[in-house]
């Protein structure tokens, strides 16, 4: 995920504090309240200790940096899972320039449940790991396991697939899953490279003008980035306010109703390029990004202390958290 932040969303609501000024998000009871004659539909449980497995496995391949043997066999695994998991299957097989030239050989993943409704939601995830440890003062060179920063979101998404399949009740919309490949061979701050535009995201970027389908519509959409670490916190990240603040109040009133208030909390954060906001920009469909925010961060490191560094390992993961997203995600499918 990009370490860059989008320093006008400092300006939120005219000040430099990053807490909700807007009178119509005015307190968390508010956002919450449930009206007693509303209908809920009782999601599927989300398996933590498979989610869990599912990212440990993703680790064992080593980093998945594009052009690597441990990204292809990554690649050819989660395809394998999908279709195992009942799933329709589509590659996307393509070529981008990183920022330092180096051609990079991708893949996005795409899978469909009833691809036939014409009501859809869309969630993504990046599956494709940083190529070095830019923010760790050891071995900054060396790319990182990315447990969290990859591993999590994906699997993540995997258990909700194979929930899907298993589940007797399925979601009354269609529902596409987009793993994402290159998004994390952005432009380090450091480098001495002149700065270029666009450097991270490749695969969002690429899905959002080539889509798996022609004219391909969803009616809002989901990205998971770094959504297992232990006590994790989302707060409510710029670009997915200004361009689906509805998607996020219905996901962050999902969480808080069943019980996950200690993860998302009602804070607004800055703005970040993350694949969503290329699915926003480029491929017209509203979406969010479910992303750590560190709270309490001091030095402006927003996305933790393992942020781009080695110790973004199995360690960090917490199936507490994966619990809390993955049932998240999914009552908010089962409730449409």
């Amino acid at each position: 995920m990009k370490n860059r932040l989008n320093m006008l969303a400092l300006l939120l609501c005219g000040s430099l504090v990053f807490y909700s000024c807007d009178s119509a998000d005015n307190g968390a009871a508010r956002q919450v309240r449930v009206e007693e004659q509303e209908e809920i539909v009782q999601a599927p449980a989300f398996n933590a200790d498979t989610a869990y497995a599912l990212v440990e496995k993703q680790v064992s391949f080593g980093p998945r940096v594009p052009n690597t043997a441990a990204h292809y066999a990554t690649g050819e695994w989660i395809v394998e899972k999908l279709k195992e998991y009942g799933a329709e299957v589509k590659e996307q097989k393509f070529q981008m320039q990183a920022y330092d030239g180096t051609t990079l050989n991708l893949r996005n993943i795409v899978a469909s449940y009833n691809p036939d409704a014409a009501n859809r939601v869309l969630l993504a995830a990046h599956w494709d790991t940083r190529p070095f440890a830019d923010k760790d003062e050891n071995e900054p060179d060396t790319p990182i396991a990315g447990a969290n920063d990859g591993a999590s979101g994906v699997g993540v998404l995997l258990e909700i697939a194979r929930t899907i399949h298993e589940a007797q009740q399925k979601p009354d919309v269609g529902v596409d899953l987009i793993f994402f490949d290159g998004e994390d061979y952005g432009q380090p701050d450091n480098s001495e490279l002149p700065y270029k535009e666009d450097t991270w995201a490749l695969g969002s970027q690429y899905w959002s003008k080539n889509k798996h389908i022609p004219n391909y519509r969803a009616n809002y959409g989901i990205l998971l980035d770094m959504v297992g670490a232990e006590n994790a916190r989302f707060a409510r990240e710029g670009h997915s306010m200004q361009f689906a603040r509805e998607v996020v109040n219905k996901v962050w009133k999902a969480g808080n109703r069943i019980g996950y208030s200690d993860y998302f909390k009602y804070v607004n954060a800055p703005a970040i390029i993350d694949d969503h906001y290329y699915v926003n920009r480029l491929g017209n469909i509203r979406m969010i990004d479910i992303i750590e925010y560190n709270m309490s961060a001091a030095d402006g490191d927003y996305f933790g202390p393992y942020h781009h560094r080695h110790s973004d390992n199995m360690d960090v993961i917490s199936k507490n958290t994966l619990k809390a997203v993955g049932q998240t995600v999914l009552h908010v499918l089962y409730n449409e």
